[in-house]
């Protein structure tokens, strides 16, 4: 009798399953499926039976064409995460639930498992009994979404920066996205005809003096370098579903060194805007100051006592030019054919780049605002 064909989709569950097997679990793994909405890795959610309720881990598939060494990527989380867990050990947060994803190491004892076809695979804790939001929904939330961001700062205050490995060069540098743009299309001379294209290239062309503004505080000393998350957006991060507390920053792939304005303009960036980050209608986007107040009041709880007077300074410019900068990446991948983000049709990047472009002129009209309530928050000693 003729065996009967599988499927593809059962090939691949079948793969998968094959994979999770390589990893020291506490049992065989029962059940796969895809999870969550990343840009980047490919997640699934693991189901592993046990007594009682059965353990739920996430495994990846890092994508190694972003991440060309993805082994650094596991060096700096298997970093971190002892940092910080020894921190949490200190009780330095008076008994807050903080966790970090526990690295599930592989049967042959690294942090990860390499298949025949050269897929880079890892497996990590699932944190239960939390939700994930994909834009702030009270103020509640936008409290705790600030505190996250300086909770993490603050358990990573000790560790020295140049310990982390690089696992994005150029991550968040925008001289180096603009001149990715410039080396696909001529601002000057684009001969690009669509109105939503023309939109782009004039927004960017106008703001090339802006590319440069943290990287020259860099350099003159003014802002210093140090770990930072590297994507903390509202849905890397994760609230108890009992407390509604920030319980864990997650997706930390882009864990390195850098300035904490980038972590700071990228969190305010994606909380602020009420639309969320896909939106069919840009014109509908702004940015929410009374949102930005909050989240700010939330972070500074925790991270006041280790800001400068130029931390404090940079701050607008790190809000304006983070939402900035991120339109430019859209828009660029969308340019070079989409090979970078994931998307879901060939103009998914272009109106994602529409949406921060939109956002960017909202924090400018309101700039002044911003200044005011950032005066507000910042102590009397460390103004200028």
């Amino acid at each position: 009798m003729k065996p009967a064909s599988i499927t593809m989709e059962e090939s691949e569950s079948r793969h998968l399953l094959a994979v999770a097997g390589q990893f020291n679990l506490p049992g065989a793994p029962a059940g796969v499926r895809e999870h969550g909405r990343g840009n980047i890795n490919k997640t699934y959610l693991l189901t592993v039976p046990g007594e009682g309720r059965p353990g739920q881990y996430i495994m990846q598939r890092v994508n190694t064409q972003v991440f060309p060494r993805p082994a650094w990527i596991m060096a700096n989380m298997r970093l971190v995460g002892d940092h910080i867990r020894a921190g949490l050990e200190n009780n330095r947060l008076a008994g807050r639930r903080w966790e970090v994803p526990e690295i599930i190491s592989a049967r042959d004892g690294r942090d990860y498992f390499i298949d025949t076809s050269g897929g880079f695979w890892r497996v990590l804790s699932f944190i239960d009994q939390a939700v994930v939001y994909e834009k702030i929904e009270s103020p509640e939330v936008a409290h705790e979404a600030g505190r996250a961001l300086g909770i993490f700062h603050k358990l990573l205050c000790g560790l020295p920066a140049d310990r982390l490995f690089e696992t994005l060069p150029g991550f968040h540098i925008t001289p180096l996205y603009l001149a990715q743009l410039e080396a696909v299309i001529n601002l000057d001379n684009p001969g690009q005809s669509r109105p939503e294209i023309e939109f782009c290239l004039e927004f960017v062309k106008a703001r090339r003096g802006l590319a440069a503004t943290l990287e020259n505080a860099k350099k003159e000393g003014k802002l210093g370098r140090r770990p930072i998350h590297g994507d903390p957006k509202i849905s890397n991060i994760m609230f108890d579903a009992a407390t509604g507390r920030a319980a864990a920053l997650i997706d930390l792939d882009t864990v390195q060194a850098g300035l904490i304005h980038y972590d700071l303009g990228d969190c305010l960036r994606s909380c602020c805007n009420p639309a969320g980050e896909e939106v069919g209608d840009p014109a509908g986007v702004r940015f929410d100051t009374g949102l930005c107040q909050i989240i700010l009041e939330g972070y500074l709880a925790e991270a006041a006592s280790f800001l400068s007077r130029y931390d404090y300074f940079f701050l607008y410019e790190a809000i304006r030019l983070i939402a900035f900068e991120l339109g430019l990446r859209y828009f660029t991948d969308y340019l070079r054919g989409n090979a970078y983000f994931k998307v879901r049709h060939a103009e998914h990047n272009l109106g994602r780049a529409l949406v921060q472009f939109r956002l960017t002129e909202s924090i400018e009209a309101q700039a002044g605002i911003i200044r005011a309530l950032i005066k507000e928050l910042t102590p009397a000693h460390l103004q200028f």
